[in-house]
């Protein structure tokens, strides 16, 4: 049951979430990634500095413990030299009680010593520690102007991805019918194309049949025009007529000789 129970729960959140993905508006999802980004930075600027913080103090402590083992060195050294100098004038009490304070000083010296090596090793970590911290920053700061840049282009991408969604809509609005009692426009521009052409046929035809006609009427007009010309050339120059034919067609007969005619100048009486 348990079982069952966690199955429709992990399918639940997943087709939520496929909903909530579906539905979430790219520029607004863009915007929540890149604070996110920028409150990481924040974040790790926060941590780096607290390393540094801590390098910083661990130095301060080590110098600070280097300077008071100098000093306890040196009074160290100062009441050795006061006890031999007592111990030499015959004053016994004195020098032991100077020697005894050099015995405290050195046990000082040697807990000195001992932290001073602890700060060594700890500044070491503490600098290793920190620039670590200072490349990390510096790698996410590059990650996140890289991502500063890319909003950008995605930005660009998402407005041109909307304004071809629109065109695409439109497009599909001017090829769909506004009722059914209305045809789409390439219905309407087929039918027109259709009536176009057949008038444009049509009036090829008409043209092509008085263009015909006219034609050979002119061809005719021409012919008997040049025939008749041809006629009187003959005549003048005395030249036997061959257009009887075509005289008899024009309902004329042509002229024999003796027939009372004029004879051609230039010809010979018989």
């Amino acid at each position: 049951m348990i079982k069952l129970i966690r199955r429709w729960w992990n399918y639940l959140t997943a087709k939520l979430n496929g909903t909530f993905n579906e539905m979430a508006d790219p520029a607004v999802q863009l915007e929540q990634a890149l604070r996110e980004a920028q409150d990481q930075q924040r974040r790790l600027k926060e941590q780096a500095a607290n390393v540094i913080a801590s390098q910083k103090q661990a130095e301060l402590r080590l110098n600070k413990r280097m300077a008071d083992l100098e000093k306890l060195n040196g009074n160290a050294r100062q009441a050795l030299v006061m006890a031999a100098d007592a111990e030499r004038k015959g004053d016994a009490a004195k020098a032991t009680q100077l020697t005894s304070a050099a015995e405290t000083i050195a046990t000082q010296l040697i807990q000195a010593e001992k932290d001073v090596g602890d700060l060594k090793a700890m500044v070491l970590q503490t600098t290793q520690a920190s620039d670590q911290a200072k490349a990390a920053v510096q790698q996410n700061s590059r990650a996140l102007q890289q991502k500063l840049s890319e909003r950008a282009k995605l930005l660009s991408q998402l407005e041109q991805a909307k304004m071809q969604e629109q065109m695409n809509k439109a497009m599909a609005t001017l090829n769909e019918a506004v009722g059914e009692d209305v045809p789409t426009l390439s219905e309407v521009r087929d039918k027109i194309d259709a009536r176009y052409a057949k008038a444009k046929a049509v009036a090829e035809l008409n043209e092509s049949t008085v263009d015909a006609s006219i034609r050979e009427i002119e061809a005719a007009t021409a012919n008997a025009s040049a025939q008749d010309r041809l006629s009187e050339l003959r005549a003048e120059l005395g030249l036997e007529d061959t257009t009887g034919a075509a005289s008899l067609e024009r309902g004329s007969a042509p002229q024999t000789p003796g027939s009372g005619a004029a004879p051609p100048p230039g010809s010979a009486q018989a």
